[in-house]
């Protein structure tokens, strides 16, 4: 086992920083990638390995494929620095439409309810997110989601209809507000830790406010002080390293 790269030492290429193809990947480097809608946070792993011409290489914090933004990837022996980043608050801009809930929480799967949303005004949006959204909670992770049962991902339980018992974790939410409400969608703004999932706070949004709700677009704004904004896009790396868009 090879020391650790600090995470305030670790090369990481960005916009600002744009990775020179004669960098030796194999040392260690982190790239801050703008994931793309429909890509999940493996296929991105997959194309940088094209990209760098290396097999280790890793995601630092998975993204669900309908969402985009932030993610960091780490290649060579900054990989062992994952677990560094990992920890880091993430910030998201979350949209979330009243009215329908689903089965897995978002967009993803067919409508699972319907249920009035006329009464839900910002101030009550605001009022439950303060009440029920704020600082240390517990949560309970979504059927449709990667963590294992036996061995076995949860969402191939759900996708043949089957409830597994999970246990609730303490998560932190160190902050939650409205952006914009323009019902039925609302635009929130969420700072949280590691293992936050946002489509179950959306969901249980809905039920707070008597009512049905879903995540219809997420995006990670900022991983720590990694802002999305400043990542590199598919297209940049593909021009960088001389690569044609995947599929």
């Amino acid at each position: 086992m090879g020391r650790i790269i600090p995470l305030h030492r670790l090369t990481i290429f960005s916009i600002a920083n744009p990775p020179n193809i004669s960098f030796n990947f194999d040392e260690g480097a982190a790239f801050l990638v703008n994931k793309p809608n429909g890509w999940s946070s493996y296929k991105a792993v997959t194309h940088l390995r094209k990209c760098i011409d290396l097999r280790k290489v890793g995601h630092a914090g998975t993204l669900d494929p309908m969402a985009t933004g932030a993610l960091i990837l780490c290649c060579g022996k900054a990989t062992r620095t994952i677990r560094q980043i990992q920890k880091l608050p993430k910030t998201y801009k979350a949209e979330v439409t009243f009215g329908t809930s689903t089965l897995s929480y978002d967009a993803e799967t067919e409508t699972a309810n319907r249920l009035p949303f006329d009464h839900i005004t910002p101030e009550k949006i605001k009022n439950k997110l303060d009440k029920h959204f704020s600082g240390k909670i517990m949560q309970t992770p979504p059927m449709y989601s990667a963590l294992k049962h036996n061995g076995k991902p949860l969402y191939k339980f759900a996708r043949k209809g089957e409830e597994v018992e999970r246990k609730a974790r303490e998560i932190t939410i160190y902050s939650s507000r409205l952006k914009e409400y323009d019902s039925p969608k609302a635009e929130l703004i969420i700072r949280c830790s590691k293992g936050t999932y946002i489509r179950s706070i959306a969901h249980e949004l809905g039920l707070k406010l008597n009512s049905a709700a879903h995540l219809s677009g997420l995006e990670r704004t900022a991983i720590g002080s990694f802002k999305n904004e400043d990542a590199l896009t598919i297209d940049d790396l593909n021009l960088i390293f001389g690569l044609k868009m995947m599929d």
